[in-house]
């Protein structure tokens, strides 16, 4: 029994590449409203994390593999866990040898922990944040679909992030370049109850990599499988919050000159000044046509964060600052100063998707030490690098 576990897990978690190319494509923020109830799923449901009846009577805590699909000796730790998080939600643990973790909930298939190999975390969760379905959990990486914000009828940022994914049992392959990174297939279909308040058969695929160098990879695809020969559009962000020092202390560069929606002047489109990005108010921005890559540079941690996305061309900048932070109940007071939200995203030209055809969006994200000349945070470097 364990054996037949063992080869079937290894079949979902194993050492490949990440993502190396994506289909070309041409292709906020209003606080989480209530979703509706959550029908129960059964326990095997793609609706539904596996339970540990999923997994051939094996306890969910011994569920411990190798990147190489092998058991480990039980005093090492496992390159793939999944265990019991918070309020009992299961997560899934991805760890390289060198330290680097990610986490990962089958609620929403939500990021929620990316450490480096010196343990540090470098996203940021609320001490507040809910973790109890219905509501949606305030930090990490929650994936917004089929709508960002309020753009639509559906609730705000669209369902995905409050619904159970499950472990893709047969994930389509990807292009491979190492075999050295460690991965994990999620994979959400519409339940009746999706399908009520959006009419559209779907599947999505998420892959969540975690490199050697600690860098975190998210690859999304989704497919439309409507049989009715409708298309379907939606809107999509990856709403990853960043942990930061100090946000006085933070610049964001990579998006000067470009023009913007300002989701605080009812999405007026504005143009961005020459200079980096700096934060002493409320910030709540959709940049639009950006390039592929963006640094977050933080000055006190001398870190600098390196977003590298395809697929996305949009990007959103938020931070709520001190008064809208009081006035949520997920987010502590004082909160904003240490996180900042910039969001891959594909916002202003919403994808649409014939029966049968696929969109890939994608991000990487990386975390290296800032260089310095004359006191200032050297973005150059990192931005015309590789």
């Amino acid at each position: 029994m364990a054996f037949r576990f063992i080869t079937y897990l290894a079949c979902i978690v194993f050492l490949a590449a990440a993502v190396d190319a994506t289909e070309a494509h041409d292709h906020h923020h209003m606080d989480p409203a209530p979703s509706p109830g959550l029908p129960a799923p059964p326990s095997c449901a793609l609706s539904s994390p596996p339970s540990a009846a999923c997994f051939s009577g094996e306890s969910v805590s011994d569920v411990r593999m190798s990147s190489a699909g092998t058991a480990t000796a039980a005093n090492e730790k496992p390159a793939m866990e999944i265990a019991k998080g918070i309020n009992g939600l299961e997560k899934i643990i991805l760890r390289d040898v060198r330290g680097s973790s990610v986490e990962i909930y089958f609620y929403g298939a939500q990021v929620t922990s990316w450490k480096n190999e010196h343990g540090e975390e470098l996203l940021f969760v609320s001490s507040k944040a809910i973790f109890k379905p219905p509501k949606p959990i305030r930090g990490g990486i929650p994936i917004c679909f089929p709508q960002f914000s309020n753009l639509g009828p559906l609730e705000a940022h669209g369902f995905a992030r409050n619904r159970f994914w499950s472990l893709d049992p047969s994930p389509s392959p990807f292009p491979t370049n190492s075999s050295n990174k460690t991965f994990v297939d999620l994979i959400l279909k519409p339940t009746e109850e999706d399908m009520k308040i959006w009419p559209h058969s779907f599947e999505f695929r998420l892959r969540v990599t975690l490199g050697p160098a600690g860098d975190l990879m998210l690859t999304s695809r989704i497919r439309n499988t409507n049989t009715d020969g409708k298309p379907f559009q939606f809107t999509f962000a990856y709403h990853t919050y960043f942990s930061v020092s100090d946000i006085s202390e933070v610049r964001v560069e990579g998006l000067e000159t470009l023009d913007y929606l300002d989701n605080l002047q009812n999405r007026q489109r504005f143009t961005e000044q020459g200079d980096a990005i700096t934060f002493e108010s409320e910030v709540d921005k959709i940049y639009l046509s950006t390039p592929t890559k963006i640094a977050i540079l933080d000055h006190e941690k001398k870190r600098t964060f390196v977003i590298r996305k395809d697929g996305l061309p949009d990007a959103v900048v938020w931070n709520p600052w001190d008064k809208k932070a009081k006035a949520m109940a997920d987010f502590g007071d004082d909160e904003y100063k240490h996180m900042l939200c910039v969001e891959a995203a594909a916002i202003e030209k919403p994808i649409t998707l014939k029966p049968g055809e696929e969109w890939r969006g994608r991000q990487e994200l990386s975390a290296v030490p800032s260089s310095y000349r004359s006191g200032q945070l050297d973005p150059q470097r990192v931005l015309q690098g590789s």
